[in-house]
């Protein structure tokens, strides 16, 4: 299970030496998206060319049959690596089905160290770390959205927990807009972007303090966010 970063980052940068020579040991692959694995195996230095690589694209839904697929080499005894898109595979990436099987199958499941986005806004937020939960995304729409806010506000005030949540990208500054007007003046909120990258961007203010405050350039920028009214 191999950790990927945003962008353009230089691997040494983001990624254990131990997770990059494993990586690079590796000739199966099951990945989040090909064409970005293809280009982040050749910044590693991948020994073999990458046309001799077999990379595997993990579909949305995987049913039974496909997961069989997906885990044919390690049946056949090859390593095989897991790879998602700018996070921690079955951490709020795909994955997780493929090894929940691999455990069925009695295969040895081996996590290699490298950039979580929801844990590394966390250890940046000032945040309650002891408590914290991870819901994804939010409704897109409204009143949803905003009722959401609320329920994950009340919920973090009772046990001081911190609710991290994401958003696609170009929805971003609409879910900041909505934090800002349904949430308690006293409540904090960290906003975490571009994580890992040269222009990464986390700030964590009272709700009243952001309401003030210059909005942070949130449009197409991968942000976690995270609010604690504890």
């Amino acid at each position: 299970m191999i950790p990927v970063a945003l962008g353009d980052t230089v691997w040494a940068e983001f990624l254990p030496q131990r997770t990059r020579d494993i990586a690079c040991t590796i000739t199966y692959f099951v990945v989040e998206n090909a064409k970005t694995t293809r280009a982040e195996l050749k910044r590693m230095a991948h020994p073999r060319p990458l046309r001799e690589l077999a990379i595997e694209q993990l579909p949305e839904k995987p049913d039974g049959q496909q997961i069989e697929h997906l885990l044919a080499p390690l049946q056949a005894g090859h390593d095989l690596g897991l790879m998602s898109e700018a996070g921690c595979p079955g951490v709020a990436d795909p994955g997780a089905l493929l090894v929940q099987r691999a455990h069925e199958l009695g295969i040895r499941v081996v996590p290699l160290v490298g950039p979580s986005s929801i844990l590394l806004a966390l250890m940046a937020a000032g945040l309650n770390g002891q408590q914290f939960a991870f819901h994804g995304y939010l409704p897109a729409r409204e009143p949803e959205r905003s009722a959401r806010i609320g329920e994950l506000e009340k919920e973090s005030q009772r046990f001081n927990q911190t609710q991290v949540f994401i958003e696609t990208p170009y929805r971003n500054e609409a879910l900041f807009e909505a934090l800002l007007k349904t949430c308690k003046p006293n409540t904090r909120l960290c906003v975490a972007s571009n994580l890992t990258l040269a222009d990464e961007q986390i700030a964590t203010r009272r709700i009243a303090q952001w309401r003030t405050a210059t909005s942070p350039s949130l449009h197409h920028r991968p942000t976690v966010f995270l609010l604690n009214a504890g």
